[in-house]
């Protein structure tokens, strides 16, 4: 049986040959240590040197600035916490927003049960955050502002430099969870003035199961409290043996995303644009979502009106893609992004996610549009039977 056609590369995606060649050394001749003081540890030790300075390259960061994690979650939960562990005694308010991911919102609910006071913001309809709210939510005990670069869902863009210079004003730090945009569009973080962000491997065609944190060391430096203790890896900030492979397949993805990202952009739009005309005209009953708001060239939310998602994908079986985010979609309640930007329950579950990468082709999207319309088009006739 064929694999079915992939559409759901802000779930993960594969492995890039470039970053699998860069890693394969690193499981078996160069397997040593980083921390040891011997040509192996002082060769791996050098390997992970590189792909900080790569990682770094790629988000506009000094390498110091790089902390390397297990993943986007735990970069979160360190950053949270990190700073919650330093500046909560005089700062102990966190404002976040409604269409965060679960790794921000559970986070900051753990915070809150340790006595933190925690704000949550809604977002307009299209996904976007209203700045005037942000600035009245926003105070002298303010630690920080945790605002997503890119939603993970609809693919929708938040004004990071305007959210950093909202928060900064009143002495709190920004921290952004850049998942979903580091190598679709430019992330920056000097330009955007955030503090504090998190990003993943296997989102940019690098390996799972590991990524990085970035902290600010000046204008102002910031200071986290190690979360994971027992040694001196990460200048102390993160414990536990380096995952060598895994850091060196990050470093090669970064460097291939920088490289690329320019020509990923375009081809992502492109293929975007192409799949959404032709779910506008063939494909009865669908809602775009979002399609005004600032977002990533690669991301589609569609909605069916009257189809739950759970009855079409058994029917859509040659197509890969996700209803919602793809680490809750098992939950089987509906989009709590959705729910923020004022749609029904059902709305919600009548949601599905279609987003392209660097091996989809238009003949991909327009099969796409055909295996979706036909789906659509069968649920309703049996409905209507």
């Amino acid at each position: 049986m064929p694999l079915p056609l992939y559409l759901d590369y802000n779930a993960t995606t594969p492995v890039d040959p470039d970053v699998l060649d860069a890693m394969l050394p690193f499981f078996g001749e160069h397997f040593g240590n980083a921390s040891s003081e011997h040509a192996y540890g002082w060769a791996a030790d050098e390997a992970v040197r590189q792909a900080r300075e790569r990682v770094a390259r790629l988000i506009g960061a000094t390498p110091r600035t790089i902390t390397f994690t297990s993943g986007a979650t735990e970069s979160i939960s360190l950053a949270i916490r990190g700073a919650g562990g330093v500046y909560g005694g005089r700062r102990h308010h966190i404002v976040t927003i409604k269409t965060e991911h679960k790794a921000v919102l559970e986070t900051c609910a753990a915070m809150e049960r340790e006595g933190f006071e925690i704000t949550i913001l809604p977002v307009r309809r299209d996904g976007t955050l209203d700045l005037d709210r942000l600035a009245d939510a926003v105070s002298e005990k303010t630690l920080m502002v945790a605002a997503m670069w890119a939603n993970n869902e609809t693919g929708v863009l938040h004004d990071l430099p305007a959210i950093a210079q909202i928060a900064h004003a009143q002495g709190a730090l920004v921290l952004s969870d850049a998942t979903q945009a580091v190598g679709k569009v430019p992330v920056d973080v000097e330009a955007a003035r955030v503090d504090l962000l998190a990003l993943s491997a296997h989102k940019i065609y690098g390996p799972k199961g590991v990524g990085a944190l970035y902290v600010r060391q000046r204008g102002p430096r910031v200071r986290l409290q190690p979360q994971i203790t027992g040694g001196q890896q990460e200048d102390g900030l993160r414990a536990g043996t380096v995952n060598i492979p895994g850091v060196v397949g990050l470093g090669a993805a970064a460097t291939v995303a920088r490289q690329r990202l320019h020509d990923d952009m375009a081809h992502y739009v492109t293929l975007r644009d192409r799949f959404e005309a032709g779910v506008a005209e063939h494909v009865p009953g669908a809602r775009l979502v979002a399609t005004d708001a600032p977002r990533l060239p690669n991301t589609s939310s569609v909605g069916i009106k009257g189809v739950h998602a759970a009855r079409l994908l058994p029917m859509i079986r040659e197509i890969a893609v996700s209803a919602g985010a793809a680490c809750s979609v098992r939950s089987g309640q509906p989009s709590h992004v959705l729910r923020a930007m004022g749609y029904s329950d059902d709305q919600a579950l009548g949601t599905l996610r279609f987003s392209v990468g660097r091996p989809t082709t238009a003949a991909d999207v327009d099969a796409a549009v055909e295996i979706l319309a036909t789906a659509v088009r069968n649920v309703r006739h049996r409905v209507a039977a």
